[in-house]
């Protein structure tokens, strides 16, 4: 009976420890970037661009691995006529995230028009 009774302490203990221990450093890079995202999507829509230029990167340094976030930034370099970044960005987003349809259809549009009319011709940017 007490072995039992120890078996069943232990287990208690371990699904405890298992349930208070802190969230894996992945998952708060992704809501930390999530939340950088988000605060870009506001200010871009309020036409503060570069500050949602500078939202989307510290998503992408905060999760590298976040593929929208690539997306949106990629979105707002090809709003401010930073070509060359936009198509790093959206090649980056599509390698992470190769099935996803919405970045597809951006790169895609972002290419169909760039190519047709010579991207080379970038603004100058500080």
């Amino acid at each position: 009976m007490h072995v039992r009774l120890a078996t069943v302490c232990t287990l208690v203990a371990t699904t405890l420890l298992t349930l208070m221990a802190p969230a894996p450093a992945w998952a708060d890079a992704r809501a930390d970037a999530k939340s950088q995202v988000d605060f870009g999507i506001n200010v871009a829509q309020r036409g503060l661009w570069r500050e949602a230029i500078y939202r989307w990167q510290k998503a992408t340094e905060l999760d590298p691995t976040y593929g929208a976030a690539f997306n949106d930034l990629a979105i707002a370099y090809e709003h401010e006529g930073q070509l060359d970044k936009a198509r790093k960005a959206y090649e980056r987003a599509i390698e992470l995230e190769p099935n996803n349809s919405q970045i597809q259809q951006n790169y895609e549009l972002f290419k169909e028009i760039n190519d047709r009319t010579g991207a080379g011709k970038e603004k100058n940017n500080p």
